[in-house]
C-alpha cells in the first residue's frame, strides 16, 4: 500500500506513525497537494491528503478513516485504542480537540500565507486563533488531570496530540508557548523521541 502526502501535514504524519505502531509496512510518497497539485490530481482526483492506495488500487482519504482500515488489518493485540467504555471516551476527547489543534492552525497559516494581507478577515482570524487556543487549553487541562503514558509505549490519542503541537510550532509558533502548556509540551518532547516518531520526522 501507498501513503502519499507531504509529512509536513500533520494528518499525513499522524497515518504514518500509525501505521508502524501498527505493524504495518506502507510506501510513503511524498507528494505535495500544492508544488505537484497534478501529479496528486492522477493518483486521487480530489487531492487531498493524506490519500492510501491500496494494493488492488482502491483510494482512501481522510486521516481517521484511514487509520481506522489500517486497524483491521494490524494484529488486535498492536491495537492504538482502549478497550475499556471510559478509556476509550477520554481517547476519543483528546483525538477529537488536537485534530481540531490542527484544523485549526491549517486555517490559520493558509490565512497569513495565501491570502493576501489587504483581504485578511481580522474577526474570523480572531475568531480560528481562540479556537485554537481553547483546543490545546483543554487538552493542558486533561493531561493535568490524567497524564497520558510515557513509559516507552504510545497510544492513538498520544499520536495525534504530539503530532497537532508539533504541527502547532511549525507553522503558527507565536499561537501557542511551552510555559503556557507545559504538560502538552513534555509529552510531545517524549514522543518525538521515540523512534516512530524520529523515523517519521516533518518534511
Amino acid at each position: 500500500m501507498k501513503l502519499i502526502g507531504m509529512l509536513d501535514s500533520p494528518y499525513v504524519r499522524r497515518v504514518a506513525i500509525s501505521a508502524k505502531c501498527l505493524g504495518i509496512e506502507l510506501a510513503h510518497e511524498s507528494v505535495s497537494v500544492f508544488r505537484t497539485f497534478e501529479q496528486f490530481q492522477q493518483i486521487n482526483p480530489v487531492v487531498k491528503a493524506p490519500t492510501l492506495v491500496l494494493d488492488d488500487g482502491e483510494v482512501l482519504m481522510d486521516s481517521t478513516l484511514i487509520i481506522d482500515y489500517l486497524q483491521t488489518l494490524a494484529d488486535p493485540q498492536r491495537s492504538l485504542m482502549p478497550t475499556g467504555i471510559a478509556q476509550r471516551l477520554r481517547s476519543l476527547r483528546l483525538i477529537g480537540l488536537a485534530l481540531a489543534a490542527c484544523e485549526k492552525s491549517v486555517q490559520l497559516y493558509y490565512e497569513r500565507n495565501l491570502r493576501p494581507a489587504e483581504i485578511q478577515f481580522k474577526p474570523w482570524v480572531e475568531r480560528v486563533e481562540g479556537q485554537l487556543a481553547a483546543a490545546y487549553q483543554a487538552l493542558e487541562q486533561a493531561l493535568n488531570q490524567q497524564p497520558l503514558a510515557t513509559d516507552g509505549s504510545i497510544d492513538q490519542a498520544g499520536i495525534t496530540l504530539a503530532v497537532a503541537w508539533s504541527f502547532t510550532n511549525l507553522v503558527v509558533p507565536d499561537q501557542v508557548s511551552n510555559e503556557r502548556f507545559p504538560e502538552i509540551a513534555a509529552f510531545t518532547a517524549y514522543a518525538e523521541q521515540l523512534e516512530v516518531f524520529v523515523s517519521t520526522p516533518i518534511d
